[in-house]
């Protein structure tokens, strides 16, 4: 008895609810179905469906079994795959959305690596910060932030974690003073988005602290945007202090065009995640491309452009609060 072939054949029949649609979807008589059915009822020992002139159900051992036989087979169909998928070269468009700050900051330096080892493949990169539908724009893959909502029969890949930092430019920090302790944010120019709950508070909490050290700080909003780079052009111009993620921000850290103000205090984290379809609809471009992008995130609960794992009490604090978090913004 082919044992994989009778299993394929009983998930068929079940599926479909009875012999003849499953012989003529699986290419066969129904005499074969039938046989196929009744060898692995033999095999096994006991009956799996039950059968009438109008009606065809699972018994209680068919029930426990036809789990069984569908993970079975869904493994099966994953190994195909990547083997299948591993001899291919891959070719095509490849369609990838990305958040703004996330696009640009991150993804355009990566794009030129895979570009190099994949020439037969074309970059098709949609930069947005309005919400996607995946499949009904034709997007592979796309990268998200933790507010966005994303659809539950995709498969989302938390690539990474980026802590919300407070920082100023040397030039600002030089002619209106360096800020000592959290409260003296209050008394300094701020450049602020333009959510409601972040136009008259920041929030923060001493990481040496913890839970206990949680407070709202008054600031003044010098400039409101709903745009990360207006955002950050000003900041580098001398015009205030502002909160920006650490992968949007490291090269400015990194060069001295910024500096990071009170680094022992948590202003935020924001998780980044990559978005596909099912992975057993994939094909070669879009595989290679997962594989890619992963391997350059190998820790995601850690912020690898800070080289630490930032604190989640600011987020419960937040949530009880009954407040947005203030990493959790779709800007651009």
């Amino acid at each position: 008895m082919d044992r994989l072939q009778s299993m394929r054949t009983f998930a068929k029949v079940v599926e479909l609810g009875n012999f003849a649609k499953a012989a003529t979807a699986l290419d066969m008589s129904n005499a074969v179905v039938t046989r196929y059915i009744a060898d692995l009822e033999s095999h096994l020992g006991t009956r799996l469906l039950n059968r009438s002139t109008r009606k065809l159900s699972l018994t209680e051992t068919g029930l426990v079994y036809l789990d069984r036989v569908r993970a079975i087979l869904s493994d099966i169909d994953d190994a195909d795959a990547i083997a299948s998928y591993a001899a291919k070269k891959p070719s095509g468009t490849l369609r990838i959305y990305s958040v703004p700050h996330f696009g640009k900051a991150q993804l355009a330096q990566l794009l030129p690596e895979f570009a190099r080892d994949y020439p037969d493949v074309m970059l098709d990169i949609k930069i947005t910060d309005h919400q996607v539908d995946l499949v009904e724009e034709g997007i592979d893959v796309g990268f998200y932030l933790d507010l966005q909502k994303i659809d539950g029969s995709m498969i989302s890949r938390k690539l990474a974690t980026s802590e919300v930092l407070l920082c100023a430019s040397p030039s600002y920090l030089k002619e209106h003073g360096t800020p000592t302790t959290p409260e003296d944010i209050s008394g300094h120019r701020c450049l602020n988005f333009n959510y409601d709950f972040l136009r008259d508070n920041w929030m923060a909490f001493d990481k040496r602290v913890g839970r206990d050290s949680y407070r709202n700080i008054p600031i003044q909003s010098k400039v409101i945007s709903n745009n990360a780079d207006v955002l950050r052009a000003c900041a580098l111009a001398g015009m205030g202090l502002v909160l920006r993620t650490s992968f949007q921000i490291d090269d400015d850290l990194a060069q001295g065009r910024l500096v990071r103000l009170f680094p022992e205090h948590c202003f935020g984290a924001v998780s980044i995640s990559m978005v596909y379809p099912s992975r057993r609809q994939l094909s070669a471009k879009v595989r290679r491309f997962v594989d890619f992008v992963a391997s350059k995130f190998p820790h995601p609960e850690e912020d690898m452009w800070l080289g630490t794992c930032p604190f989640r009490i600011h987020e419960e604090k937040l949530r009880e609060l009954g407040i947005p978090h203030p990493g959790k913004m779709r800007v651009g």
